[in-house]
Order: C-alpha cells, then sequence, then structure tokens
C-alpha cells in the first residue's frame, strides 16, 4: 500500500515536471505567446522576486489570517448549528431553509454587501470565509446526525444512558466522521472566501495583489500567484488528510483489512 501511495506521487509528479517543460520550450520556441501564458522559469522569477524583496509577506499574512480565521469561526459556526437543528426540530424548522438558500446561491456574492458592511478590512473577508465554510460544515452535522442508525439511539436509551451519553456516545463519533471529511473542501471554500474578498476591495492579501497583476496584464505575475494560492492550498489539503488519518485510522484499517482479505480470497 505505502509503495503503491509513493509510486502514485511520483507519477504525478513526473507528470508536472514533463507538462512545465513542454510549456517552457512551446514559450521559447514562440508558439505560445508570452504575453498570455509566460514560460515556467519566468513565473518562477516573478514568485522569487517577490519573496527576495519581502514585498509579498505582508500579503501573505493578511490572505492567511482572512482564511484561517474564516476556517476556525467557520467550523465552530457550523458545527454548533448542525447540532442545534439536529438535536432542536423547530431549530430546524427555521434553520434548514435559510442554510438551503445559503448553499444554493453562489455564496461569494455576498462579498460586496460585507465590504459595505464591515469595510475593506479583513473582517470583510472574514466574514465571507465563515459563511462559505459555515454553510458546508452546518450541513456535513446535520446529515451525519440524521444518519445515524436509530436502533443505537434506541439501545443506548435502553441501557440508561441519558442525552449526554448519546451525545458523547453515538452522534459525536458519526459527526466527526462527517466533518473531517468535509475538512478539505472547507480549507479550499476559507481561502476563496478570503481571496474573492480582497479581490473585491482591499488594500492588502493575495487577492489584490491578483487584482492588480491582472489589471496591469501582468501575465506572469498572475499566473504566479495562481500557483502560490493553490500550493499553500494543496499543503493545507495535506495536513487535513493526516488529521482525517490520525482521528479516523480505523475507518482506513478496517479498509486495509478488507482489501487483504478480497486479495487472500482472491488468491485461492
Amino acid at each position: 500500500m505505502k509503495l503503491h501511495v509513493e509510486n502514485l506521487w511520483l507519477r504525478r509528479s513526473l507528470s508536472l515536471l514533463v507538462l512545465a517543460l513542454l510549456w517552457e520550450i512551446l514559450s521559447r520556441a514562440g508558439i505560445i505567446d508570452p504575453f498570455y501564458a509566460p514560460a515556467p522559469s519566468e513565473i518562477l522569477r516573478v514568485v522569487f522576486s517577490l519573496f527576495a524583496e519581502g514585498t509579498i509577506l505582508n500579503h501573505l499574512e493578511a490572505t492567511f489570517t482572512a482564511a484561517l480565521s474564516g476556517l476556525v469561526i467557520g467550523l465552530a459556526i457550523g458545527i454548533l448549528l448542525g447540532f442545534a437543528a439536529a438535536l432542536m426540530p423547530l431549530l430546524a424548522d427555521v434553520l434548514e431553509p435559510v442554510m438551503m438558500l445559503l448553499n444554493a446561491i453562489p455564496r461569494v456574492i455576498l462579498a460586496p454587501l460585507f465590504v459595505i458592511w464591515l469595510g475593506i478590512e479583513l473582517s470583510s473577508k472574514i466574514a465571507l470565509a465563515v459563511v462559505l465554510v459555515a454553510v458546508l460544515i452546518f450541513f456535513a452535522v446535520y446529515s451525519g446526525i440524521k444518519d445515524v442508525n436509530q436502533l443505537f439511539v434506541e439501545r443506548v436509551w435502553t441501557l440508561g444512558g441519558g442525552r449526554m451519553t448519546l451525545l458523547r456516545e453515538v452522534y459525536i463519533p458519526s459527526v466527526t466522521a462527517w466533518v473531517l471529511s468535509s475538512l478539505k473542501v472547507a480549507v479550499g471554500f476559507a481561502f476563496t472566501g478570503a481571496v474573492v474578498g480582497e479581490f473585491v476591495a482591499a488594500t492588502r492579501g493575495l487577492g489584490y495583489l491578483l487584482q492588480f497583476a491582472q489589471s496591469t496584464y501582468n501575465a506572469a505575475l498572475t499566473l504566479g500567484l495562481i500557483f502560490l494560492i493553490m500550493s499553500f492550498v494543496l499543503l493545507l489539503f495535506v495536513c487535513a488528510e493526516l488529521i482525517e488519518h490520525r482521528l479516523l485510522r480505523w475507518r482506513y484499517r478496517g479498509a486495509k483489512e478488507k482489501a487483504a482479505w478480497q486479495s487472500a480470497e482472491k488468491g485461492v
């Protein structure tokens, strides 16, 4: 299994390297217009200069602060509202339509409204990230509790367990799996909220730099910032996946045992 994962990463890395090399050759040969798609070496040079001059550090701080703050607050709000709606039917009647409405629309359209309400500083970007994450996590928690087998609930009541026992032994383990499965998507949503908010109106941040690069038709800077954001998000994806594997190791252990059993059965 470990060898398979290593080979997978190797194949993906080689594919990206070949793609970048082909892009570089075509760009230098003039087949690809560098005005629209500069060579990878030029993009790297621009990104390196941003770090070497230190101009990007302030923008990184703004984007990461907005994204991570929005992620944490959104997780907290989504979990609390999800539990409340799932365990209190009257509250669910009020919350579920609102959340379904927010889920049905592209929530990034709220960015200008948050700028009007909260200004162009970090608070409007955090608010957008919070809304994006909270709606996702609300449905993960709500669905996780509704998905619980009622036989487990009845058994806890039969054995004399109270509401806290039910919450601790049944609902929380079920919800944990749903939330962790949605965590990688939540990370992407948090950065989407931060960057889109900065793109709409800001004085600093990667989204602000993207807007500047777009307004000056600087394709090298635009692509460099896009790849930079992608790299940071992928890094956080890996961290989220490690946390998921750590906390849900029982699930992955069971999957490995099942796969080993099926392989042995085929061998026989």
